[in-house]
């Protein structure tokens, strides 16, 4: 698709066929807080006991301070490239082309993980179900979905998300329904479950902080409303306020169901020694049924979940063809754009591909792959958007943040210390860090081998002269 740019051909181009509203649906089916509340949370409760709700508190100011660098900058740069245009254009070519990758294998990996819970939250109606081949046809479904009008998506996403929400309204109505125990506990006495003595004991801070990375993990994805400003019509204006709005119901949406099952299980030690957290929670206080049938709910917000990322990773690597990131002909078959429904449907098939080949590895060797490379991208976005306001590059943006540059200096300092606490965590911290800094190694060797030499690769956007 070329079109006409003062009179010399343009780079192709996504067609504007989206509003905030329904930018903001795919956006948040992206975060898909109703799978974050079934899956992750689990995991920070296991780390942090009731604790895991002061984790979430600090997650949720890191991510308002996350929240103002990514709408400033997106505001500036409403490009399919999302973090790593913004990056590369602030920065410098090299990190941005460093985030690229980063954010391209995770997404994969993380479409991967999300997908694998299908069969899991399926496997309540029907047994014996198997994980990965679940994953793989969801993901395949999901695909075929994303490869249509982005009009198409925000509909059937925001169909999709409002029965998660359904979900979550019930789980947050059955817990302060029953209320056990008063909310100050979870602020001046929280507790862990102790399997050495069989007994609850105090959560240390250390432990709140370092579930703080995951809690903070489960409310990734408001930022990805970037990726759609190429579609989104008065983007400079508009995507700032996805942005702010997408968090701002993210947190409500996970921290208030987080807080109604810690306050309305029945047996607090009983939940935080359960496998199976929120089912255990349903289970005592809604029945076998209802937890069936919010596990089917679950299900599809998961399948929601895959449809919404595969759209953003798919448009990730179409703005890398449109850059001309890699060789002819990947570039132009990557860039290339769907006659039918406008949408870059050979980028689809590539990040679903990809997706769905890694449902086939290692779990845990996944959850290490995508674990800390948020991080990383977080703490260049904060450099990102200091150096965009000295350098004048993020000057024709609509939206500044309140307070520069304190929410970036502070949400870089939340990060590091993040850092330090994941690297004391030889088990899993550790290793997810070595692995994500194995990666941006591997990009920047490609970089320097390849890129560095070449005159052809520069960060393009919509309508700007090739």
């Amino acid at each position: 698709m070329e079109s006409e740019v003062f009179g010399k051909p343009s780079k192709p181009a996504l067609k504007r066929g989206l509003s905030a509203l329904g930018a903001l649906l795919i956006v948040l089916s992206a975060v898909t807080p109703a799978s974050s509340v079934f899956i992750i949370v689990p995991g920070v409760i296991a780390m942090a006991g009731s604790g895991s709700f002061l984790s979430f508190v600090f997650a949720a100011i890191i991510g308002l301070f996350m929240a103002f660098v990514y709408a400033e900058l997106s505001s500036a740069y409403p490009m399919a490239g999302g973090e790593y245009t913004m990056i590369g254009r602030t920065i410098g070519p090299f990190w941005g082309f460093l985030t690229l990758v980063l954010i391209f294998v995770s997404l994969a990996i993380i479409i991967a993980v999300i997908a694998l819970g299908i069969g899991t939250y399926l496997g309540v109606l029907f047994p014996n179900l198997n994980g990965q081949w679940m994953g793989v046809i969801g993901i395949a479904l999901a695909a075929i979905i994303a490869a249509l009008k982005i009009k198409t998506n925000a509909l059937v996403t925001g169909i999709f998300l409002g029965i998660e929400m359904l979900a979550l309204l019930v789980l947050t109505v059955l817990g302060f329904a029953n209320v056990s125990r008063p909310i100050g506990s979870l602020i001046s006495a929280p507790e862990i479950f102790d399997a050495t003595s069989n007994a609850l004991a105090p959560a240390s801070l250390g432990l709140i902080m370092a579930a703080t990375a995951v809690a903070l993990f489960a409310y990734n994805g408001y930022g990805a409303a970037a990726y759609f400003g190429e579609e989104t019509h008065d983007a400079k204006r508009n995507i700032g306020r996805v942005v702010l709005w997408a968090l701002i119901i993210t947190v409500a949406a996970e921290i208030i169901p987080l807080t109604a099952v810690l306050l309305g299980s029945p047996d607090l030690a009983g939940l935080l020694k359960a496998p199976q957290k929120i089912e255990y929670f349903l289970e005592a206080r809604g029945g076998h049924g209802l937890t069936v049938m919010i596990s089917l709910a679950i299900a599809l917000a998961i399948f929601n979940a895959v449809i919404a990322i595969i759209l953003q990773g798919a448009r990730l690597l179409f703005s890398a063809g449109r850059d001309k990131t890699f060789f002819e002909p990947v570039n132009s078959w990557v860039a290339r754009l769907s006659t039918a429904h406008a949408s870059p449907v050979n980028a689809t098939i590539v990040i679903a591909v990809l997706a769905a080949a890694s449902c086939f590895l290692d779990f845990n060797m996944l959850l290490l792959v995508s674990g800390t490379s948020l991080i990383v991208v977080y703490a260049l976005l904060c450099v990102a958007v200091i150096m965009g306001r000295r350098n004048g590059s993020t000057a024709s943006g609509h939206y500044r943040m309140p307070g520069f540059p304190v929410p970036a200096i502070l949400g870089f300092l939340a990060l590091i210390y993040i850092v330090y606490q994941n690297w004391s965590d030889v088990a899993f911290g550790r290793p997810s860090l070595m692995i994500t800094f194995g990666i941006l190694a591997a990009a920047a060797v490609y970089y320097a081998v390849f890129l560095m030499r070449r005159k052809d690769w520069t960060l393009h956007g919509p309508d700007e002269i090739a």
